[in-house]
Formats: C-alpha cells, sequence, structure tokens
C-alpha cells in the first residue's frame, strides 16, 4: 500500500471532483440579466411578439389587436476543454496539484457562458439584435414607441460632477447610473405604453478601471464635500448592485441593466449542460499514451434579447 501523501488517484476520484465542482454554479451575475433557454436541436427560432394593448373604454363593441412578431435564429455551437495527466503522476499527486487544475478546468467551464456575455456586451454598439439595430444604439424603433436610444452620453462638465472620463469621481458614476435609469423609464412598447414604470432592480457592470468609484457610489453614505450621496439615499426605492468585469474593455464607458424583469437582456441557449469526458485507468487511450484524459463538453450558444433593460452610458468631460 502507498504511503498517505502518496495515495492514488483514480480516474473516478477525478470525474467525481470535476462534476461536484460544476454543481457550485456559474457566475453570479449571468442570471440576472440572461435568460436560460433549453435546445433540443442544432438551432432555435425565438418569434418575438409584440405587446399586448392597454385597456380602453368599451365604446362601440371590441377591437382586437395583432401582435407584431419578429424573430432570429440561435444556432448552438460545441466547446470543450480537456486536460492529459500520466499514469504516473495520478499514483504520486502528493500536493494535490491535480485537484487544484481539475477544479481550474471546471471552473473554466462554468464561467463559459459568462465570456461569451461579455463579448456581446462590448461588441453591443456593433452587433444587431432581433429589431434589426445595433444591440446599444441611438434609433431604435417598434410600432408606435418613436425613436428610443439606449445608448447615452454624461457630460460629466455639463454636470459638474467631478473628475475625467477615464478616471471619474464618485458623483460622476452615481449622476451616470442614475441617468441610464431614468433613460430606461422612458422606454415605450411598440403600442407608446411605459415598459419599465416598475423598474427598481439594476446591476451595472464597470471596467475594472471603474471599480472602486462604482462601489463607493452605491456604498457610501457621503461623496466628496460631505455631501449625501444619492443612491444609498435611494435604497428604498432602487436596488443597485455593481459587477466589475475584467472582460470589459472599455476605459469610457459603463453598462445599467434591468434584472427584475421577466424578460432580460440577454439568452443563454443550452442544448447539453456541462458533460464529463474521461479516458481513464485501463481505457485505450491510457494503455496507449500511458496517460489519462479529462474534459468538459457544453453545446449552445449565447444572443442578444431585450435591448429595452440595458442603457450603455458614455462619459465625457
Amino acid at each position: 500500500m502507498l504511503p498517505q501523501q502518496f495515495q492514488k488517484i483514480t480516474h473516478n476520484g477525478v470525474r467525481g471532483m470535476i462534476l461536484a465542482r460544476l454543481e457550485t454554479g456559474s457566475s453570479a451575475w449571468l442570471n440576472d440579466v440572461a435568460m436560460r433557454m433549453q435546445s433540443d436541436q442544432a438551432s432555435e427560432e425565438y418569434a418575438w411578439l409584440g405587446t399586448a394593448p392597454a385597456l380602453r373604454e368599451f365604446i362601440g363593441g371590441r377591437t382586437p389587436a395583432e401582435l407584431r412578431e419578429l424573430s432570429f435564429v440561435v444556432s448552438n455551437k460545441d466547446y470543450e476543454g480537456s486536460l492529459t495527466f500520466k499514469s504516473k503522476d495520478m499514483r504520486r499527486d502528493k500536493l494535490g496539484m491535480i485537484q487544484i487544475r481539475v477544479n481550474q478546468l471546471a471552473d473554466r467551464a462554468l464561467d463559459h457562458p459568462a465570456k461569451l456575455i461579455s463579448t456581446l456586451i462590448v461588441a453591443g454598439e456593433s452587433t444587431t439584435c432581433y429589431d434589426g439595430q445595433y444591440f446599444f444604439d441611438t434609433d431604435h424603433v417598434e410600432g408606435a414607441s418613436g425613436v428610443q436610444s439606449n445608448s447615452i452620453v454624461y457630460d460629466i462638465s455639463d454636470a459638474g460632477t467631478g473628475g475625467t472620463a477615464a478616471a471619474p469621481a464618485v458623483d460622476t458614476i452615481a449622476g451616470a447610473i442614475l441617468e441610464a435609469i431614468q433613460q430606461m423609464y422612458t422606454f415605450k412598447d411598440d403600442r407608446g405604453e411605459p415598459m419599465n414604470q416598475g423598474a427598481s432592480k439594476f446591476t451595472v457592470m464597470v471596467p475594472i478601471t471603474y471599480m472602486s468609484v462604482a462601489l463607493l457610489a452605491v456604498t457610501s453614505l457621503l461623496v466628496g464635500g460631505g455631501n449625501t450621496n444619492l443612491l444609498p439615499a435611494l435604497r428604498g426605492k432602487f436596488e443597485i448592485d455593481v459587477v466589475p468585469n475584467p472582460r470589459l474593455t472599455w476605459t469610457t464607458k459603463l453598462a445599467v441593466f434591468r434584472t427584475d424583469d421577466a424578460a432580460k437582456p440577454f439568452i443563454i441557449q443550452e442544448e447539453t449542460i456541462p458533460d464529463v469526458i474521461a479516458l481513464g485507468e485501463g481505457s485505450e487511450y491510457e494503455k496507449l499514451n500511458k496517460e489519462q484524459l479529462f474534459g468538459i463538453d457544453w453545446t449552445g450558444n449565447v444572443a442578444y434579447a431585450y435591448w429595452q433593460d440595458a442603457c450603455l452610458v458614455t462619459l465625457q468631460a
């Protein structure tokens, strides 16, 4: 029998490590900004129906309204991540390095949808969504909505809140967040009715360079000069979370997403949940290569959904 520090790691043990790690869940903010849709085929078509009509006074009989319909297709893609370990190392892993690497592989799989959604967010000013406009755009129009913008500019000089676009003051970030929320409150549906009048929960996604000021903007009771910080004072009205996202390449922008709507700004389409592949001890692969292979497969994709639940803010001095 091997000494305790050289206890052999079995391929079933490694597979169990991966499955246990996968059960810890995905990035917390994903479920706030994305709808998870199950898929059972190569692609799925999403029919975007227009909104129901507002009530009217009953005069002269009923006037049923037809729903506008837009559609788009999301095709699934196959993704994988794999590791190999020498069979002799499986017998000698006294420092637990294999478990560390296995956990990292599972973490990568859990983080993959967040990576895909982050790519969509960064590309939102140049990639179209269901209405044919860029996801973040200044001229969305649907039916009787009128022209609407979910890409706005916050002018630091006009607001007098301090700092620069690349290094804003706490007051500036607080003002930019409030302006985005105010903008979302103006959005109307295809029948000209307000869409976000009940919105109260929001996620603010910022690049790392904005992290400290954004966190202070939503938590600090006082700001420069000892003045009251408005966002914490509004906690009874709004719930605002800050998500620092290292994948954002912005230097003068932040995005605000509504998170208490049944609809969400993005879609995560999953044909399969992460599946563990193990070519372990006794397999033909191990016999030929004297190593064992472990992998994680995931089939799915991501897509833009409701731009009305998102607003991009560009800071300028």
